[in-house]
């Protein structure tokens, strides 16, 4: 069993060039699910002996352990996935996941801020300071270019054209794309890219290579992390009694929600967000087009 998951752990880092975040979140639940399974089977149990059944109690179980439907969907994908590749390589005769459904998924919009709390949310931080200058930084490229937080954090100084005001983003599945900045964006990274040296010179050490190289950089001068980045978020909403339920990702989502509504063309809003799948960048329409229907039931004197 240990065998087969870690077989399937290099697959997806080696052949697949998966991210760690990827190939870190399959360990996890595949990890949970071995656990699972070798309670009911024994510690010296083989893959080739769970069935639908085994796969059954285990999605049970994980409903009584209070998981979201997204999560445990999100979890019966990957094991899905790994015995489609056992399968493959003919570590298994059949495939118990087979016919097996999962929980029926609620559909629910992206969570997004109006225009007008994305700018004072931008304009929050003090421009007085290194590290203000740097969060509206983070700020000002989350909304500008409608980056994941993974994406914002692993971006290096090179990543970054200032002259063009692009940058080239590793998204999922180590696909590289081209962000632009608008106007606020490259002013708020130029105020910042003088700070950070700045910030270095203060600190008096050179910094090892990987913070070197990044982009933005915490208070000791190391790369700045994706939960360092949400704390930061929710601070400025707080400050400014914005939606506090608001996340980084919140930003990706006023992105192209925003671009939408103002009539980009979904094709060019799903390139610019990285989506592979076009039907992963239509949920936005879904937003706009609610907007729609609530301007003409205020609007129309027979709509309602």
């Amino acid at each position: 069993m240990d065998d087969a998951l870690a077989e399937f752990l290099r697959y997806l880092a080696l052949e697949k060039q998966a991210s760690e975040l990827t190939v870190k979140s399959y360990r996890e639940d595949l990890t949970q699910a071995r656990d699972f399974w070798g309670a009911q089977l024994g510690k010296m149990w083989d893959v080739r002996r769970l069935t639908t059944r085994h796969l059954r109690a285990w999605l049970v179980w994980l409903h009584e352990q209070g998981y979201s439907k997204a999560t445990i969907a999100r979890r019966l994908a990957a094991v899905r996935s790994w015995f489609r590749f056992l399968l493959r390589r003919g570590l298994v005769t059949a495939n118990p996941t087979e016919g097996l459904r999962g929980p029926r998924q609620e559909k629910k919009l992206p969570h997004f801020l109006a225009e007008d709390a994305v700018a004072r949310l931008v304009d929050a931080p003090p421009s007085a300071t290194l590290l203000g200058r740097r969060d509206r930084a983070i700020l000002e490229t989350l909304y500008s270019a409608g980056l994941r937080v993974s994406e914002l954090t692993s971006l290096n100084v090179a990543d970054f054209d200032r002259a063009e005001g692009v940058a080239t983003v590793r998204g999922k599945g180590k696909r590289e794309r081209l962000v632009f900045f608008g106007k606020p964006a490259r002013a708020a990274m130029d105020a910042w890219l003088e700070g950070r040296s700045e910030l270095l010179a203060k600190l008096r050490r050179t910094p090892n290579v990987q913070s070197r190289e990044a982009l933005f950089l915490n208070k000791n001068g190391t790369r700045l992390t994706p939960r360092s980045v949400g704390r930061l978020v929710r601070k400025y909403l707080a400050a400014q009694g914005l939606d506090t339920a608001a996340s980084p990702h919140s930003l990706r989502h006023s992105f192209a929600t925003h671009l939408l509504d103002h009539g980009a063309d979904i094709r060019s809003v799903q390139e610019l967000l990285g989506h592979r799948s076009l039907a992963t960048t239509q949920i936005y329409t879904h937003v706009t087009t609610g907007r729609l229907k609530e301007n003409y039931q205020k609007a129309h004197p027979r709509a309602t």
